[in-house]
């Protein structure tokens, strides 16, 4: 069953629209371009405009959220732009990550 949390994000990310739009964060997309390309993290990710730009500057991109529909977009986001980003959901203690498999944690 899902929580009130999960409920308000999944409700959130249902719509057509992309909640925050689909360019990345301006600062996350600022300190991306001062790094080489590795392994990344993306916690609370929502809808992927910020992994699907990494994956799109060669990173290799894992993300997660809370929201079933977050995902749902993010992978949307990612094939429109001929990407591939792994993308699981759940809350970080319940999720297969480990920290030593990242360069770099956003």
């Amino acid at each position: 069953m899902k929580d009130s949390w999960t409920h308000r994000w999944d409700e959130r990310y249902s719509s057509n629209e992309f909640a925050y739009g689909t360019a990345p964060n301006t600062y996350v997309k600022e300190q991306l371009e001062k790094l080489s390309p590795g392994t990344i993290l993306f916690p609370a990710e929502g809808e992927g405009r910020n992994a699907v730009f990494a994956a799109k500057s060669g990173w290799e991109v894992s993300a997660f959220d809370i929201s079933a529909e977050g995902k749902n977009k993010a992978l949307q986001l990612a094939e429109s732009n001929g990407v591939t980003i792994e993308y699981q959901v759940g809350e970080l203690q319940n999720l297969s990550f480990k920290t030593e498999q990242f360069d770099v944690i956003a």
